[in-house]
């Protein structure tokens, strides 16, 4: 199968570059599988469209403002930096902007004082840093301080600080996401009190999403484009 067999068209005027006011008023399309008929509406009323005994899944990850700005303490350049995954104890993969001039071994500095250091190379094109500070506490701290949500690549503006709430579900938990799964960003506490008070089951997952959001697909056919891992827990 080609990638390109999923090519259409998508006017970059109708991509949204903000959400809706309120997230339960997105608009959603619904299609009855028996007649075919297709009805659009707005996410608000999904619990119309389920009943009791369905099962929802959710993922309850958690995204953290993992893009980090900061200069190589040598030359005063800057560089930036988006966290993946924590591979170690203060060690972290990630993806660097401009790679090519940070070198192994270099001292950069985020932030004001969120002091790291360039490691290795990774296996995926990433680089490894780590950060000499053995106080997590401090560490998260500081993220949160300087830190921006990594918006994906087709919302063509700044991150913004609202964006720390609204890149967000409702009933998310578990830190460790760069990217929010988008799937589930227009429900609303409302929308699940519902749902429960319909009986609808809910079960709940953690993946956390990385490196494969904001990887382009090179391959010509699906086959052979190679995904990465991600961290996932079924408690």
């Amino acid at each position: 199968m080609q990638v390109s067999d999923f090519d259409y068209n998508l006017p970059p005027e109708l991509i949204a570059q903000y959400p809706a006011v309120q997230r339960d008023a997105a608009r959603m399309m619904a299609v009855n599988r028996s007649s075919g008929e297709i009805v659009h509406t707005n996410f608000k009323s999904i619990p119309d469209y389920l009943q009791e005994g369905d099962l929802l899944v959710f993922n309850e990850t958690r995204v953290f403002p993992a893009r980090l700005f900061g200069k190589r303490v040598k030359t005063g350049g800057k560089l930036e930096a988006l966290l993946l995954e924590e591979k170690e104890p203060g060690i972290w993969e990630a993806l660097v902007r401009p790679g090519r001039y940070a070198r192994q071994g270099e001292e950069v500095i985020f932030g004001d004082s969120l002091q790291a250091v360039i490691g290795e190379g990774t296996a995926s094109g990433g680089r490894f840093i780590k950060f000499p500070t053995q106080d997590q506490q401090e560490f998260w701290e500081q993220v949160y301080k300087i830190g921006e949500v990594p918006l994906p690549p087709y919302i063509k503006r700044p991150a913004e600080e609202m964006d720390k709430d609204r890149y967000q579900t409702v009933y998310a938990r578990s830190v460790g996401s760069a990217a929010a799964p988008t799937a589930g960003l227009h429900f609303t506490e409302e929308i699940l009190e519902q749902l429960q008070d319909k009986g609808v089951q809910f079960a709940f997952v953690v993946l956390h999403v990385g490196l494969g959001t904001f990887r382009p697909v090179h391959a010509q056919k699906v086959e052979e484009h190679q995904m990465h891992a991600e961290f996932w827990r079924l408690d």
